[in-house]
C-alpha cells in the first residue's frame, strides 16, 4: 500500500470529480477497446458513486475505436484490386461518429451490469461560446447528478470544426485534456483526475531508467526542467497535454491528479490521500515539505552547505555546536512534550517495549546531550590537520591532511536522541547530512530539528541538515551516488541488510549486535555478577548489551553458574539455554545463538575453555562488542588477541562500546565493517584524507630533473594545519 501523503489531506473534503480517461487507456495496442480497463474504471467509479461522490467522466477512445470498426467494413467490402491500391487514411470525423455510437454502448453496457445509470454528452469548441449554453450545460449536469446517473462527456469529433488530423491548439479547448480541465471549472468540481498509462509526470521519457516520477509539481520549479516523452500511443496529446491542462486547472483553483488509468484501484486510492501520482495544486510551493521537492535536490543543498561551513574558521563551527547546546536546553519542555506524545502514540499502536525504550527521552536525556555537544565543541579541530608531511624533493612538499566526506546519509528507528549525536558530528566534521528517523519517532525528529537548524546560521543555509520525511524518499536517496558519499544506517537487522542490498554508496553500520560475555574458570565471581547485570540489564535495547552468556564448564561444580541466573532472574531477566545449559540446567532452548534479544532476555552456554568461547563467538557473533571476565592476564590476552570483533574487553561491561564513552563526544553509530571506521564511529570515522602538495615550479618530466627525498617531516608538522 502506497503512503498516505500529508499534503493531499484536501482529499477529505471533494465531492464532486472529474474523471479523464485517455484513448492509450480506452484502448489496446491494436486499436480495440481494452474491457478489462474499461471495466475495472466503471467499478471503481461505481464504488465511489455509492459512497456519494458525484462523478463526471470525460473518455476519449472513439476515434480510435471507429477507426478499428471502420478498418474492418473497408476491408470485408474492398475487392482484391482495391486491395492492390495505396490505402487512404480513414476519415477521422467518420471514425469518431462510429467510434462514439460503439463507446458509449460499451459504456452503457458497463455500468448497467453495475446497476449504474450513465449518460452521454457530446460537446464543441464553439458550443463554449455561448454563455446560454454554459447555463444549460450546468443545470443538465447538476439534474443528472442529482439522479447518481454519470454523465460521460466526449469532444464531438465527428461534427468539429478543428483541422484534421486535430493538431491546432486554439480556441477553448483543443483536446479532451483541456476539455476536461473546462468542465472542471465550469461545472465546480473538487477534484480533476486525468489518467494516463504511466505513473504520473516523471522528470524525463518514463522509458529513460534516470527519469524520477514527481509526486508534486511546482511549476516555478519544474516548468522548464521537464523532458517530454513521444505523443500518446493513440491519442492527440500524452503528457504535454495532460500537464498543460493540469497547470490550467490548478492555478485557477482546482486540483489535479495524473496517474496510470493501468491499475485497476489508483482513483480509489486517489481519494484515500495516498501518495500515487502527480499532484498540481495552486498553494503546493507553500506546504511541500524539503523530502517531497526533491531527493537530489535536498543532497546537492546538504553538499553546497556543508562546503560554507567547512570555509568557516574552526571558531565558527565551534560556536554553532555551543549554540545548539544552549538552545536544545532552552527548548528542553517542548521537547519531551513531543516525545511523551510519540511514545504514547507508539503504546496505543502496541510497539514492543524494547521499541518504546529507545523512543523515550528518559529525564536528564536533553541535558546530557546537550553536555556532549558542548565536549564535541571544545575539542580539537579535526578539519585540516596534517597527518603525514613528506618532502618530495627539494621545494616540492607534500601534506596528508584531514578532510569530510562529504555527504551523509543516515537512515535511523526509534531514537531520537541519535539526531542530536549525528547532527552535532556531521557539524563537528564540516559534513552535509540527510536525516530519515522512524515514524514513532516522528514528532521528536520534527522538534530536535527545528532547533538545531535555526541555530544554524544563514549563510551556511538550512540545507546543511535535511530531514527526510517520507518513507517514500529513501530508495530516490540510495540511488545518488554522484552526491551523497555515505549511508549509515542505524537499526534492526531487517533495515540494515536492506540498505546494504539497495545502493551502490558505500555503507557504514552493523547488522546484528550479538555481544558476549565469557566468564571464565578463574573470574572473581563478585566482578562477574555485576559485568553480566550491567551489561544485560543496564539497556537491554541497546546494540551493544549482552544477549549471550558463555561460562566455563568447571563453574557448573563449584556453584557459579547458578550464582549467575540467580542474579540475573532477580532482576527479571528471561533465559534460555544453548544445547548443553538446557540439558544441563532445565532451561528453554535458545531459538537461535544468533538471535538479538533487545529485551529483559538472554542465552547461556556451557563451553569447555576460552578456545571454545572463542570459537563460539567466531561462529555465532556479529563481530560487534565482546568481553572476558578472568584473572588469568594469560587467557585474557588470548581472548583480546584473537576474537576479531570491533570491540574487545577485559573484565569490563559491554555497555562501555559507546562513542559518548570512548571520549569521541558522541557517536554516529557502530560499525562492524573493516573498511573505513570500526567500532563507535566518532569525527574520525566521519572524515577522510586528502593529499595537498606545495611546488616552487617542479615538472616531471620522465623524472630526468627530479631528484626525490622522500624525507619524513611529520614529526615537526603534526600540529600544524595545511
Amino acid at each position: 500500500m502506497a503512503a498516505i501523503d500529508p499534503t493531499r489531506g484536501f482529499l477529505k473534503d471533494v465531492k464532486r470529480i472529474v474523471i479523464k480517461v485517455g484513448t492509450a487507456v480506452v484502448t489496446r495496442e491494436d486499436g480495440r477497446l481494452a474491457l478489462g480497463r474499461l471495466g475495472a474504471l466503471c467499478e471503481q467509479i461505481q464504488i465511489l458513486n455509492s459512497q456519494g461522490f458525484e462523478v463526471i467522466l470525460v473518455s476519449s477512445g472513439a476515434v480510435g475505436a471507429g477507426r478499428q470498426r471502420l478498418r474492418y467494413r473497408k476491408l470485408v467490402h474492398s475487392s482484391f484490386a482495391d486491395l492492390q491500391k495505396p490505402q487512404v487514411e480513414l476519415d477521422g470525423k467518420a471514425c469518431a461518429a462510429v467510434g462514439q455510437n460503439g463507446l458509449m454502448a460499451l459504456y452503457d453496457t458497463l455500468f448497467s451490469q453495475l446497476d449504474v445509470t450513465s449518460a452521454q454528452l457530446l460537446v464543441t469548441d464553439n458550443d463554449f461560446r455561448s454563455p446560454e449554453f454554459r447555463k444549460q450545460l450546468t443545470e443538465t449536469v447538476d439534474s443528472l447528478l442529482s439522479y447518481k446517473v454519470i454523465p460521460v462527456f466526449n469532444e464531438n469529433d465527428a461534427v468539429s470544426t478543428r483541422r484534421a488530423p486535430y493538431e491546432d491548439s486554439s480556441g477553448i479547448f483543443w483536446d479532451n485534456d483541456s476539455l476536461a480541465a473546462l468542465l472542471a471549472l465550469e461545472l465546480k468540481a473538487d477534484l480533476l483526475v486525468l489518467l494516463s498509462d504511466v505513473d504520473g509526470l516523471y522528470s524525463g521519457p518514463p522509458s529513460d531508467p534516470q527519469s524520477k516520477l514527481i509526486y508534486t509539481y511546482i511549476k516555478e520549479k519544474l516548468e522548464n526542467t521537464i523532458t517530454f516523452g513521444d505523443k500518446s500511443r493513440l491519442g492527440r496529446g500524452g503528457m504535454t497535454a495532460k500537464v498543460k491542462a493540469a497547470v490550467y486547472a490548478s492555478q485557477a483553483g482546482i486540483p489535479v491528479i495524473i496517474t496510470s488509468g493501468f491499475a485497476g484501484d489508483n482513483i480509489v486510492k486517489v481519494l484515500q490521500g495516498q501518495r500515487i501520482g502527480t499532484l498540481f495544486h495552486q498553494d503546493a510551493h507553500t506546504w511541500v515539505s524539503n523530502g517531497e521537492l526533491n531527493a537530489r535536490d535536498m543532497a546537492v543543498a546538504a553538499r553546497e552547505s556543508s562546503r560554507v561551513l567547512q570555509a568557516m574558521p574552526a571558531k565558527g563551527r565551534s560556536k554553532i555546536l555551543l549554540d545548539i547546546a544552549d538552545a536544545l536546553e532552552a527548548n528542553e519542555k517542548v521537547i519531551v512534550h513531543e516525545n511523551e506524545a510519540d511514545v504514547a502514540v507508539a503504546q496505543d499502536a502496541g510497539y514492543e517495549t524494547s521499541l518504546i525504550s529507545r523512543l523515550a527521552l528518559k529525564p536528564g536525556k536533553v541535558s546530557s546531550l546537550a553536555k556532549a555537544i558542548r565536549v564535541l565543541a571544545n575539542m580539537e579541530e579535526p578539519i585540516g590537520q596534517v597527518l603525514k608531511r613528506t618532502e618530495l624533493s627539494e621545494g616540492l612538499i607534500l601534506d596528508k591532511t584531514s578532510s569530510p566526506l562529504g555527504v551523509l546519509l543516515v537512515i535511523f528507528e526509534s531514537r531520537p536522541e541519535a539526531l542530536v549525536q549525528i547532527a552535532s558530528l556531521a557539524i563537528r566534521t564540516g559534513n552535509g547530512l540527510l536525516l530519515k528517523g522512524g515514524k514513532e519517532a516522528r514528532r521528536s525528529n520534527a522538534i530536535l530539528h527545528k532547533i538545531i537548524t535555526s541555530a544554524i546560521p544563514e549563510n551556511v543555509g538550512g540545507g546543511l541538515i535535511g530531514l527526510v520525511t517520507s518513507r517514500d524518499e529513501i530508495p530516490e536517496l540510495l540511488k545518488l551516488d554522484d552526491v551523497i558519499d555515505l549511508v549509515i544506517p542505524r537499526g534492526s537487522n531487517k533495515l540494515v541488510s536492506q540498505i546494504k542490498s539497495s545502493t551502490k554508496i558505500p555503507v557504514l553500520g552493523h547488522a546484528d549486535g550479538i555481544c558476549h560475555v565469557y566468564v571464565d574458570k578463574s573470574a572473581d565471581m563478585e566482578m562477574a555478577k555485576n559485568i553480566v547485570l550491567d551489561a544485560k540489564t543496564d539497556y537491554p535495547a541497546a546494540c551493544n548489551a549482552m544477549e549471550t552468556l558463555l561460562v566455563h564448564k568447571e563453574l557448573l561444580d563449584n556453584g557459579g553458574v547458578n550464582d549467575l541466573l540467580i542474579e540475573l532472574q532477580t532482576k527479571g531477566v528471561s533465559i534460555n539455554g544453548g544445547p548443553k545449559a538446557s540439558s544441563v540446567l532445565n532451561l528453554t532452548p535458545a531459538p537461535s545463538f544468533h538471535h538479538e534479544y533487545g529485551s529483559m532476555s538472554c542465552t547461556i552456554e556451557i563451553v569447555d575453555d576460552v578456545h571454545a568461547a572463542i570459537d563460539h563467538i567466531h561462529k555465532h557473533g556479529s563481530s560487534h562488542t565482546d568481553c572476558i571476565v578472568t584473572d588469568d592476564r594469560q587467557v585474557a590476552n588470548l581472548f583480546l588477541t584473537q576474537v576479531d570483533s570491533a570491540a574487545v574487553f577485559h573484565n569490563a561491561s559491554t555497555r562501555f562500546s559507546d562513542g559518548f564513552r570512548f571520549g569521541l563526544g558522541a557517536e554516529v553509530g557502530i560499525s562492524t565493517s573493516r573498511i573505513h571506521a570500526r567500532g563507535p564511529v566518532g569525527v574520525e570515522g566521519l572524515l577522510t584524507t586528502r593529499w595537498i602538495a606545495r611546488g616552487s615550479g617542479q615538472v616531471v618530466d620522465n623524472d630526468k630533473g627530479v631528484v626525490y627525498t622522500h624525507k619524513d617531516l611529520t614529526t615537526y608538522s603534526q600540529n600544524h594545519k595545511a
